[in-house]
């Protein structure tokens, strides 16, 4: 069991949603917590809200740029000698069928999704390696196991984060040093993110999602889905029957190829 007590983590995307659920669990831990976040006109109402609690940090970022990544990843490693934890939380979804995706919808929901954690890691990793202490968290979903309709890009971007975040893992194992992985993949959560999905299965909490991913965190887990059993379920489901038989399953009798039918997202800001 690791301690966040006095430590630095850093949270993308985590001005809104699960990610600032995180920033004042991690607060509450004793962690000093830097918030990258493109918005920042949530920062003065998160200075207000969660300042009280300990140390917190707000940089404006977007993730889609390198070269603003690697600049003020630069001033994290000289203001606060690197980062202890690691969490790639920011994320989007277009919820429409790839025929009705914008060249733009594509570009960017791979940009943020996929190339975006790996970057950031990129940015802090050689710092990592040479203290030999760390751990990085990559919030993927169970999109990242399960393919569906109305989110054909978003599932490419988190099977391509989840391989990523796995193969990451592997080469710290492999390289001996102590710097953790985990990888996260959740089902639907209730922010704003994802309005209008409906679900057999339940939809997920926000509080509880982001105490979970906490105390992954942690306890080293290296992969977890949210609920626990849904790895496990689609896997065997997918090694044991045949194809068009676990089509049935999942968009019949379950309903999961149809959760995005009314699918409205997060409403722009004005």
């Amino acid at each position: 069991m690791q301690t966040f007590h006095n430590k630095i983590a850093l949270v993308t995307g985590g001005a809104s949603g699960i990610g600032e659920i995180m920033v004042r669990l991690l607060l509450e831990r004793g962690a000093t917590v830097i918030i990258w976040d493109i918005d920042d006109s949530a920062f003065t109402r998160l200075q207000s809200t969660y300042g009280t609690l300990g140390s917190l940090v707000l940089m404006k970022v977007d993730v889609t740029d390198i070269q603003s990544i690697h600049a003020t990843a630069k001033n994290v490693l000289n203001n606060f000698n690197g980062v202890d934890f690691l969490i790639n939380n920011a994320g989007i979804i277009v919820g429409k069928y790839l025929s009705e995706h914008t060249v733009a919808d594509i570009d960017r929901t791979m940009q943020i999704n996929a190339k975006a954690p790996i970057h950031v890691t990129h940015a802090f990793i050689n710092s990592m390696m040479e203290r030999n202490t760390g751990h990085i968290c990559n919030i993927a979903s169970s999109g990242g196991l399960l393919s569906n309709p109305k989110m054909s890009v978003y599932v490419a971007s988190k099977w391509s984060l989840i391989g990523f975040s796995e193969s990451v893992r592997l080469e710290m194992e492999q390289l001996n040093k102590n710097i953790k992985v985990t990888t996260v993949m959740p089902y639907y959560i209730a922010t704003g993110m994802f309005n209008g999905v409906r679900s057999k299965i339940p939809i997920l909490e926000p509080e509880a999602t982001a105490l979970t991913i906490i105390t992954s965190i942690e306890k080293n887990k290296k992969m977890v889905t949210i609920p626990g059993y849904m790895y496990r379920l689609i896997r065997f489901a997918q090694a044991v029957l045949p194809i068009t038989t676990f089509d049935w399953l999942t968009g019949k009798v379950l309903g999961v190829y149809h959760t995005m039918d009314h699918f409205t997202g997060r409403p722009p800001k004005e």
